[in-house]
């Protein structure tokens, strides 16, 4: 099959050319104007690139309950959000699984579920599918059974999650009745978990140290989230979590960068022009050296869309843009075989139609060799 024509991103810059891919092995032949004699996509007037690598997409969640206390099947969920994903190009897909203290959503039983539908379905799905743990801290009781996850390889990333009410900010009573919605408890019930689960704090540290480890001898990647200080990312890193997602300040950026850390900023702040919490601005950070990677987060059409925006905003240009989307979250995942186009490395493409260049579609995905969204049938010949 020759993808012919496009505008391909090799190399690090745009050429005209074709790429060519053996669907027997799902891995690209060639790149080169003459390659290849079997069937063609045309792909004249289309950009040719990397297909999308998404680390970090908890929109899964909003697939599986809509409304608070409003539960569908996880493989419908899972099924549902893989056609979202492909449609906007996101070949390489890391479901956001959180393991909290909480009950509900986000509770042990979900957890499960979710991780062995994840591993049933994903020889079905489109894109690569697989599972990033984001493990609640003070989710003490699962760490025997995530240590024996990480053994068997069942979790591809590992994330450190510290959702728990602080006890020294007032509470945000919105906030604090969304959780306890979301876990199918009273409010009254639900603060007296979280009290509970204080008194154990002392434990949270030698559990993070014990987590890490396994995970590190076991070559899965390791996560810290929301980290607020340099000290903090200094103490993941000496863990070897080498990832910081969402750090909530420069400093912090800062530190992880210098280091050669991963820094993880959501595309959809890029997109919409700003956090939606009033954090710092994504394309601010890329403007500054601080972000290396964006991520779907809670939106899976953003990071299609998000550096064709860093683009327009002259940002970044789109060749460079484009690696905040395909290599660099490859590399972050420790993912070799993705992220580029380039002979030898896995047949993950999207074909993408940007004469709007603030609504670029995807016309077609291709997913280790095979396509698996395609929106003009006429371009096969």
């Amino acid at each position: 099959m020759r993808i012919q024509g496009g505008q391909a991103l090799i190399n690090g810059t745009f050429v005209e050319t074709d790429v060519v891919v053996d669907d027997k092995d799902g891995a690209i032949a060639a790149v080169g104007a003459n390659g290849g004699n079997g069937r063609a996509y045309d792909a004249r007037g289309l950009y040719v690139l990397p297909g999308i690598v998404d680390i970090h997409a908890d929109a899964f969640e909003r697939q599986l309950m809509p409304r608070p206390g409003v539960g569908f099947p996880i493989d419908l969920a899972l099924q549902e959000s893989d056609r979202q994903a492909v449609g906007n190009g996101i070949t390489t897909l890391f479901h956001g699984v959180t393991w909290s203290w909480e009950p509900g959503l986000r509770g042990a039983d979900n957890a499960r579920a979710a991780l062995n539908a994840i591993e049933d379905l994903n020889p079905s799905l489109g894109a690569d599918t697989r599972c990033h743990l984001r493990h609640e801290t003070y989710n003490l009781d699962a760490e025997a059974e995530i240590t024996d996850w990480l053994g068997e390889r069942r979790i591809a990333m590992l994330g450190f999650n510290d959702h728990m009410p602080s006890a020294s900010a007032p509470p945000r009573t919105r906030k604090i009745a969304e959780m306890a919605a979301r876990a199918g408890l009273t409010v009254e019930d639900f603060n007296a978990l979280v009290e509970r689960l204080r008194a154990r704090a002392n434990e949270v540290p030698g559990s993070i140290e014990r987590l890490a480890r396994a995970a590190g001898g076991n070559a899965v990647a390791t996560l810290s989230h929301d980290d607020n200080s340099p000290a903090q990312r200094q103490w993941f890193r000496a863990l070897g979590c080498r990832v910081a997602e969402f750090p909530v300040n420069l400093e912090t950026a800062d530190d992880a960068t210098r280091a050669g850390d991963n820094v993880v900023m959501g595309a959809p702040n890029v997109v919409r022009g700003g956090s939606h919490i009033g954090w710092i601005a994504a394309a601010d950070m890329i403007g500054r050296g601080l972000c290396t990677v964006l991520a779907s987060d809670y939106y899976y059409p953003a990071p299609l869309l998000a550096p064709f925006r860093l683009a327009a905003d002259k940002v970044a240009p789109l060749e460079q843009a484009w690696r905040f989307v395909s290599e660099r979250p490859a590399q972050a995942a420790g993912l070799e075989d993705r992220g580029i186009l380039a002979p030898g490395m896995r047949a993950d493409i999207v074909v993408v139609d940007a004469s709007d260049p603030l609504r670029p579609k995807a016309v077609a995905t291709m997913a280790e060799g095979r396509f698996v969204h395609v929106t003009d049938s006429s371009r096969f010949n």
